[in-house]
């Protein structure tokens, strides 16, 4: 496992996802506080980039362009099987680049910070110990990986390469 060096200031984080905007909303309107994810992929509902805080190699987050909440009741059927559809494509991408032992494929925030719908799709690296998978391989409060934007572009473009194919 990449070793988790880096720490994550939790309390300016949970300032900022539950009193400033929302952060996908920003990413999908070119906000430049907002340029350091690197796109992955794009089409006219979707989004995918690398997690700006990165719990494990190729962290990457899918969303649905316009702003809705909740995975369930506010997408029609069409619309959830889209987006899972660009998930799956997504980390099948990720997996063909990074080496992972299982990949992690879920979605979180709440009403009360992080509301914008995104999937969190997390390859787990091959021979993590049990102790330090599922929930522990996600949580930054365990340290981030170092992780810097040449190392992203980089990854991004290796992701992208594997999506073109």
């Amino acid at each position: 496992m990449t070793a988790r060096s880096e720490r994550m200031d939790l309390d300016a984080y949970v300032e900022r996802v539950r009193n400033g905007p929302c952060f996908v909303c920003a990413i999908v309107s070119g906000d430049p506080a907002h340029d350091l994810e690197e796109i992955l992929y794009e089409d006219e509902r979707h989004l995918a980039f690398l997690a700006r805080y990165p719990t494990v190699p190729g962290y990457t987050l899918v969303c649905p362009k316009a702003h809705v909440e909740h995975a369930v009741r506010d997408l029609d059927e069409d619309a959830y099987l889209a987006l899972m559809a660009v998930v799956r494509r997504v980390a099948l991408a990720v997996e063909a680049v990074v080496p992972s032992e299982r990949t992690y494929l879920l979605t979180l925030g709440s009403q009360q910070g992080n509301s914008h719908l995104h999937w969190h799709i997390a390859p787990l690296p091959p021979g993590t110990p049990y102790h330090e998978q599922q929930f522990h391989a996600l949580m930054s409060e365990n340290g981030l990986i170092p992780w810097d934007t040449e190392q992203a572009a980089a990854l991004g473009a290796r992701i992208r390469a594997a999506l073109a194919r």
